[in-house]
């Protein structure tokens, strides 16, 4: 792994598995002092440890010359063109197809700090912050997530995230979902009227006792895999877009060590 200095930064073969989608050299103006790679690194470093923008270590490029092309590529879409791309090299090399006809949907609560713009007290969780709502596919991994205060209940905020799922123009679409019993209700006649996609709830039975739920641990592991990474377990963000630029770097990371492997 040539100029590895952490266990974030990125090894030759992860770099050339990404390299393709960011942009070309520019043949006229100043040339960049710092290579994408470089950049990324200095990323993936942050959403690990958690630590601050202005105190990244000093062998990265300035804190300001890399929340900028964090925050460029959060605008352009490029990272969910690199979380999306991934995916399917990850499904592809798992013999499934590249876009999920099953998913799996789910929750999790999270303390914010005082900077967020929006927030709420999730009553039965006794956390006031936000929510984050993830739609996955039956490996655990993500498809959607979408950031909203967490006063939202699970229901309604499904709602918004799989309006947002079947908005995009994709040529394959989830048809069947599990989720749990937070989701019962309207959702589910909702969801099979508008898109053709049916719900099954998958409830607990004994509430005392653990037992694993068929399909809904596979969205429980995912949350157990973003955990891993600092900067996730809390909202430090002030923009709820940002909380979701996070999560899709943390599973751009993981997702490129899997490839790496194979």
């Amino acid at each position: 792994r040539l100029g590895m200095r952490y266990t974030t930064d990125l090894s030759d073969n992860e770099w050339q598995l990404i390299q393709s989608l960011f942009p070309k050299p520019s043949k006229t103006g100043r040339p960049r002092e710092h290579s994408y790679r470089e950049l990324l690194n200095a990323m993936f470093y942050l959403v690990r440890t958690s630590c601050q923008w202005r105190n990244l270590p000093q062998d990265f490029a300035l804190w300001g010359t890399v929340y900028h092309y964090f925050r460029v590529w959060k605008k352009n879409g490029l990272w969910e063109t690199l979380h999306t791309s991934l995916r399917k090299q990850v499904r592809q090399a798992e013999h499934r197809k590249s876009q999920p006809s099953a998913g799996i949907v789910d929750s999790q609560s999270v303390k914010s700090s005082e900077c967020s713009d929006e927030r709420g007290y999730d009553a039965g969780k006794k956390i006031n912050g936000r929510k984050r709502h993830l739609l996955v596919d039956t490996s655990g991994l993500v498809l959607l997530v979408m950031v909203l205060p967490a006063n939202i209940q699970d229901r309604d905020g499904a709602r918004q995230l799989l309006e947002k799922h079947f908005g995009r123009r994709t040529r394959r679409r989830v048809k069947h979902l599990w989720a749990d019993g937070g989701y019962a209700g309207t959702l589910v006649a909702w969801a099979l009227a508008m898109w053709r996609c049916t719900v099954e709830i998958v409830k607990r039975t004994d509430a005392h006792t653990f037992k694993v739920l068929p399909r809904r641990w596979v969205v429980e592991r995912t949350f157990g895999w973003l955990n891993r990474y600092r900067r996730l377990n809390r909202d430090y963000e002030r923009q709820a877009q940002t909380g979701e630029t996070m999560v899709y770097l943390a599973m751009i990371r993981l997702m490129l060590a899997r490839l790496a492997t194979v």
